[in-house]
């Protein structure tokens, strides 16, 4: 991959990025006094341990033993409900931070993103993606255009060559066609790129389905095409999206003849955006109510709830039957339904552990509830990059982290184990897309992408950017430049 010429580069940043932000469907969370200070301790260990391994601090935080020190620096926060499991030597020594947060799994991200470059979508005179990406500090990396910056050669490098992501999915974003910032050709084109590469399966594509748009005639022919012409994996539906600021439950006209077409077609595998209300939008088709009544009537489609139902605004603690939002909202949906660990649903984590992981004992109750109620067998990975950069520390995150025996037996949540993580790193994933995990890890071992990552990594250049908007006055900013839509 060539390299290409950016700004600059600023002060060196963290390697585990911990600011409050948002993809641009949501507003950040104010600054936490206890992760700023985390994070001065953090600056402050890795300068000290720079100096005492002569290594300039940009080069220290850029190492396994940079993330420890994070993570490390997280633990003094002293919730009692979550921690990292990282030695203190980690901080220090290379080959403790590497078995710290190093792993062989087979991590297969089933939400990554990016926009197209080469349509001028952004140009539309109506709200677009674009009116969020413009505004984030990515847009500023020395591309001609600040289009560049999210289109299919940075997703490349943030996701499959910055971190050890081996497999993922390219999403489907909302919008109209006119304002959609990538189309499905569009994806199609990364996934055949990348299946250039002596045909490793490291992609695979959703195509959007918009209900509340066009009559059921149109959607069942628009799905044959996406089916038959562009062989997409799977159906990606956004419930909260609409043109009139409303939109839709999928347990009823108009969402409900989508799956029953998508049966129909033999490709029953649907992704619906649960929580991240979007802004503008009524937030009550963002909440997980309809999902266990549409589980409940569809038993032979398979429901992958994108953001599990997570609402930025709403902590998470431990499990309430009595609550309608966030996490508690679609396990209460499902246990009314009777739609359980072996059901047809699944809980994804995108933009939910990107969210939780800089707070220990709300990131317990969530991994803990997901564990609890829906089982290790039914938990996707997903990171929504490359909206927050690269994916690695998120990875780093979740290999080290650990539920407490205090929540454990409080609250009833399993232990997370290794084996558990495994399956919520790609294990579930393979399984539900109907892929051998044994040819992937063959196929990937050692093909173009593999070696063109084995020479990035002898000199690699990760941003560590938080990328999107990070206070309330910068979303406000947002939404006004966005003429009040995300």
């Amino acid at each position: 991959m060539r390299r290409r010429k950016s700004r600059a580069e600023g002060p060196p940043l963290l390697p585990i990025k911990l600011d409050p932000v948002s993809n641009g469907e949501f507003e950040p969370r104010p600054p936490d006094p206890r992760i700023q200070a985390v994070q001065r301790l953090a600056h402050e260990r890795a300068a000290e341990a720079a100096r005492r391994l002569g290594q300039s601090r940009r080069e220290f935080l850029r190492s396994s033993c940079g993330a420890a020190t994070v993570l490390l620096a997280l633990n003094e926060l002293g919730c009692g409900g979550g921690r990292y499991d990282v030695p203190r030597e980690a901080a220090t020594e290379k080959a403790a931070a590497d078995q710290a947060l190093g792993g062989k799994e087979l991590i297969f991200d089933v939400q990554t993103h990016h926009v197209s470059g080469d349509r001028r979508w952004w140009e539309a005179d109506v709200p677009t993606l674009a009116d969020f990406l413009r505004h984030t500090p990515k847009a500023k990396c020395g591309e001609p255009e600040w289009v560049g910056c999210f289109t299919r050669d940075p997703f490349v490098k943030d996701v499959f060559m910055d971190s050890d992501t081996r497999m993922g999915v390219l999403s489907a974003l909302w919008g109209s066609p006119d304002i959609n910032a990538i189309h499905v050709e569009e994806a199609a084109l990364t996934r055949e790129r990348m299946a250039m590469m002596k045909g490793a399966p490291r992609l695979r594509i959703h195509g959007t389905v918009l209900p509340i748009l066009y009559s059921t005639a149109q959607i069942r022919e628009q799905m044959q095409e996406l089916a038959e012409k562009w062989d997409i994996a799977a159906w990606k539906l956004y419930p909260v999206w609409g043109p009139k600021k409303t939109g839709y439950r999928v347990d009823r006209e108009p969402g409900a003849p989508v799956i029953e077409r998508a049966i129909e077609l033999g490709r029953p595998l649907i992704a619906i955006h649960k929580g991240l209300p979007l802004a503008g939008m009524d937030p009550e088709f963002t909440r997980s109510h309809d999902i266990g009544p549409a589980a409940r009537m569809f038993p032979r489609a398979t429901f992958l709830i994108y953001h599990s139902g997570w609402e930025a605004d709403h902590a998470e603690g431990p499990y309430d039957p009595k609550s309608g939002r966030g996490v508690d909202a679609l396990i209460r949906s499902l246990e009314q339904n009777g739609i359980g660990r072996d059901g047809n649903v699944y809980a994804e984590l995108g933009s939910i552990w990107r969210g939780v992981m800089g707070d220990p004992q709300q990131a317990a109750h969530v991994m803990g509830k997901l564990l609890r109620y829906l089982g290790e067998d039914r938990i996707l990975w997903g990171t929504d990059c490359i909206w927050y950069g690269s994916p690695q520390d998120q990875i780093q995150a979740l290999r080290s982290f650990e539920i407490t025996p205090e929540f454990q037996e409080r609250f009833g949540y399993p232990a997370l184990t290794r084996e558990a993580k495994a399956k919520i790193f790609g294990k579930n994933a393979i399984r539900v897309y109907g892929i051998d995990e044994d040819e992937v890890r063959k196929a990937t071992e050692w093909d173009p992408a593999a070696q063109a990552k084995a020479i990035y990594q002898e000199d690699p250049r990760p941003s560590h950017e938080t990328r999107g908007p990070r206070t309330r006055r910068e979303y406000a900013a947002l939404l006004r430049a966005n003429r009040g839509l995300p």
